[in-house]
């Protein structure tokens, strides 16, 4: 990634969070995100968990379901089992019924593969489709 791009993420970024904090979305967080954060160097910890008061969310519980189908997702080799975190927050959301995960992670989350891989894992279990995009993709949305 160069320079720019890590800017131009920075500022989409901001922007996601200036809409969260007018409540435009529905943020939901895991207790393996907030777990995450917690385990962050300081002062990146103490500069998330400020982010984090500034907006409403809901603090949704990793259950035997939400293991069961990210373990699932692993077992398709849809995330590698070196991350498996990421297997269970795409699970997370897949079994709390969210319309969207919001990512830059592109090397297991917003990835064409994972997409089609992790809704396929969730028509063949009775879970929803989910849409699985970057922050700028929810703010274009957001904006027109």
């Amino acid at each position: 990634m160069k320079a720019d791009d890590a800017l131009d993420k920075m500022h989409i970024t901001q922007q996601f969070w200036d809409l969260a904090k007018q409540s435009k979305f529905h943020i939901v967080l895991s207790k393996l995100t907030l777990d995450e954060v917690l385990r962050c160097p300081e002062p990146k910890r103490a500069a998330l968990l400020d982010r984090l008061k500034q907006i409403e969310f809901e603090d949704l519980d990793i259950t035997a379901e939400v293991k069961e189908l990210g373990d699932k997702y692993l077992q398709e080799k849809i995330i590698p089992i070196k991350y498996s975190d990421d297997a269970y927050h795409i699970a997370v959301a897949s079994v709390y019924n969210c319309d969207v995960i919001a990512s830059w992670n592109f090397q297991h989350i917003v990835k064409y593969k994972t997409i089609i891989g992790v809704n396929g894992v969730n028509k063949m279990l009775g879970y929803r489709e989910i849409e699985i995009l970057t922050p700028e993709s929810l703010i274009g949305e957001e904006e027109s």
